[in-house]
């Protein structure tokens, strides 16, 4: 089996959780980072994943218009979906709902959210300030769920 992990990353926590994915699918695992190459023959991959993070609960612009652009060979694969962001868990569950298109949604063999991260070197300042009010973090942390990225795996290798 053949497997794409088409992901769009901002600060890099949606790529680790990707690269995190790869290792633990089994067979021929590509990866696409879609800030860098929105394209791909999807028509060789069995498997098509999908993830990105979550801001101000939207997911980012290149995995919505990847899924929009190539909606009507994604519908053939087995697809899986995931998202990357620092919500609490009911608030992360309607955001994965909310941010992709109902066919691939019923279509997921599997789909999550992996977590997430504050990288606050990395942020501009409104982005520091935003984070450090509804947080209440001044340092960065990493709440990558590491079992939910194996869970989803499983789901894919008992395939």
């Amino acid at each position: 089996m053949k497997t794409l992990i088409a992901y769009a990353s901002k600060y890099g926590c949606t790529e680790k959780c990707a690269k995190l994915l790869e290792k633990e699918l089994n067979g021929e695992v590509s990866l696409l980072n879609l800030k860098k190459n929105s394209s791909a023959d999807l028509d060789t991959y069995d498997n098509i994943i999908i993830g990105g993070s979550i801001y101000i609960c939207k997911i980012q612009k290149e995995a919505s218009e990847f899924c929009k652009n190539n909606m009507d060979r994604l519908i053939k694969k087995n697809i899986g979906l995931f998202i990357c962001g620092m919500q609490e868990k009911e608030v992360i569950a309607n955001e994965i709902d909310s941010n992709y298109p109902p066919e691939l949604l019923e279509k997921a063999i599997a789909k999550s959210s992996f977590g997430g991260e504050f990288i606050i070197e990395k942020m501009n300042f409104l982005e520091k300030t935003i984070v450090k009010k509804v947080s209440k973090t001044t340092a960065s942390k990493s709440e990558i769920d590491e079992d939910a990225i194996r869970y989803f795996a499983q789901q894919f290798n008992n395939l």
